[in-house]
């Protein structure tokens, strides 16, 4: 069986740095052989690519574009897991995704959005990447985020 930094490679997904707080918190806590992380925003080098609320329509962040930031959200996540683990080939199985998006008051396609998250974790740990989840639409994310993303796994 491969390792997990293996198959990154594998998939050319480049872990990022973990996000540095914006407020009064740790990015990851270690409670028995359970990693929570905080949410994730879907930064990329320190900037997030869009901000605004999901929906269809002019001024709104198309649901497809949202997708990408909660795929780029779970891998900040799992920098957040990485640096209280030192390394994913800990991670024995990811338990527990939990997706905000900041929604037009019209959408529902939130479960959709959140599979940026869940399908990038399938990719990256096959069977044990499949877990429980939330998807959940808000009135408003922090920074005007469209997405936010927390995780739970458990390591050995």
């Amino acid at each position: 069986m491969s390792t997990v930094t293996a198959r990154l490679a594998e998939l050319g997904i480049d872990i990022p740095d973990v996000a540095a707080p914006v407020a009064a918190y740790v990015p990851a806590v270690i409670h028995g052989d359970l990693v929570f992380t905080s949410g994730q925003l879907p930064f990329i080098s320190g900037a997030l690519p869009a901000t605004g609320k999901v929906g269809d329509g002019h001024g709104l962040v198309p649901a497809a574009d949202a997708k990408d930031y909660a795929r780029t959200a779970a891998l900040n996540a799992l920098a957040a897991v990485k640096s209280v683990l030192g390394s994913l080939d800990r991670v024995t199985r990811v338990v527990k995704v939990t997706g905000f998006v900041a929604s037009a008051p019209e959408f529902t396609g939130q479960p959709g959005v959140i599979n940026g998250a869940s399908e990038v974790l399938g990719e990256i740990f096959g069977d044990a990447g499949i877990h429980s989840r939330s998807a959940v639409g808000v009135a408003v994310l922090p920074l005007d985020s469209p997405v936010e993303v927390e995780i739970i796994v458990s390591f050995a």
